[in-house]
């Protein structure tokens, strides 16, 4: 099994180009179940998530051309099943997305519950109520969701009681085909979120509210739809790890092909701690510190401050002056990687969702263990300060959300290689 192994790497310079979004690209994909015409997709992150769904689009038959790592053609005319079946779902929770598309456009599917990190419920009973406000029939037995509505699904008022990225984008695709309108109350705001608004409104599918918390979905009434070339948005979680670790060694780092407007929350708490940006509508330029401020942070649904960058954050706490704090309220297990700092020498205490950190902590190298993906990265951002060698080990979580992570870190300077135990 592969694992990491990262010497002290404290002097970073350079830049790095930050690859498309994995939480853009998963639900373009499960978009493509709704067109009538091949659709051309680039930019998408070399990972093993775009992959995994890849591979369940091909079982149900769409026809999958790769024209690079980053780039394919999907044709899903020809539609031969409409099973998602454990085997491929199991290793990703975003593959419930295809159970919007696939149930609008069939009128029935099966979709095996979900897999992926383990940081806590993400339950699809949102997706699930939702579906069903809509006409949908709904069952689950044997690990499965099976959904039927034989005339179509029907234009509907949706109010979700939670944020829900998958769950908004679900309903987003179901109600593009759907008969008449539907109004989401409660829609995720996030950028994934709104390029899929805007890719479904260019093929045809009116959407007003788009960016907003209310959308309103006129459908197609089982209309497939004309797919333009879609560029899928940069990674802004990526982005923000890199930040990280170019703000915990204290660097000058550029990022490349990035959107700053994205990324509002997590610049105005690295202003906050003492560092300071230079920007241009493509690029992001990180400039060093005079000292590391503690900070404290509430993880919230989009504009607010992201969870996918709250690990990573916790790492740079540990080198920030006094006591950090930060509140996880989105995920109840999302702390998974205290333990694995700890490891590091990293004087942290939980209490609850509350995680207080006292910085100006030396951290020494030693063998930690990935729980998650973004835990992954946050063990990384650490292992750059620490004293000898560390070693991560099961980075599988790490290659299903980060593109070629080692070999954008060593051309940084980060003393980084990818071995076998």
């Amino acid at each position: 099994m592969d694992y990491l192994q990262i010497s002290k790497s404290p002097n970073l310079k350079g830049s790095i180009a930050i690859s498309g979004a994995k939480n853009s690209a998963l639900p373009i994909l499960a978009a493509t179940l709704l067109s009538q015409n091949p659709v051309s997709i680039s930019n998408l992150p070399d990972v093993a998530d775009v992959k995994t769904l890849a591979k369940l689009l091909e079982h149900l038959g769409v026809n999958i051309t790769w024209h690079n790592p980053n780039s394919l053609t999907a044709q899903a005319e020809h539609i031969v099943h409409t099973k998602a079946i454990y085997d491929i779902v199991r290793k990703m929770r975003a593959s419930v997305l295809v159970l919007g598309p696939l149930l609008t456009r069939f009128g029935y599917c099966e979709v095996s519950l979900p897999g992926g990190c383990a940081i806590g419920a993400r339950p699809v009973d949102l997706h699930i109520k939702a579906m069903e406000k809509m006409g949908a029939k709904i069952d689950i037995k044997g690990g499965y969701i099976t959904a039927e509505a034989k005339h179509g699904l029907k234009g509907a008022d949706i109010l979700f009681d939670k944020i829900t990225v998958t769950g908004s984008e679900n309903v987003i695709m179901a109600a593009a085909l759907a008969h008449g309108k539907t109004r989401i109350i409660n829609t995720a705001k996030e950028p994934e979120v709104v390029q899929l608004c805007e890719i479904l409104s260019q093929s045809g599918v009116e959407i007003e509210g788009i960016g907003g918390n209310e959308l309103v979905i006129y459908g197609t009434g089982g209309e497939l739809l004309d797919f333009a070339p879609i560029t899928v948005i940069p990674d802004r979680i990526e982005a923000g790890t890199y930040l990280c670790a170019g703000a915990i060694t204290q660097s000058k780092l550029t990022l490349t092909h990035v959107q700053p407007q994205h990324l509002g929350a997590i610049m105005d708490k690295l202003e906050e701690i003492g560092f300071s940006f230079e920007k241009d509508e493509h690029s992001l330029t990180l400039l060093p510190a005079q000292k590391l401020k503690s900070f404290e942070i509430i993880t919230t649904e989009y504009p607010g401050f992201p969870t996918d960058v709250q690990a990573q954050f916790m790492a740079l706490a540990t080198q920030c002056e006094g006591t950090s704090v930060i509140e996880e309220r989105l995920f109840e297990n999302r702390f998974m990687h205290v333990s694995e700092l700890q490891r590091l020498g990293a004087d942290i205490s939980l209490k609850g969702n509350h995680a207080s950190i006292t910085g100006v902590t030396q951290l020494i190298g030693a063998d930690v263990m990935a729980t998650d993906l973004r835990a992954s990265s946050a063990l990384i951002i650490a292992a750059l300060v620490s004293e000898g060698t560390t070693n991560i080990h099961r980075i599988y979580h790490l290659d299903r959300g980060y593109e070629r992570i080692e070999h954008k870190l060593r051309a940084i300077g980060v003393n980084i290689q990818r071995l076998k135990s």
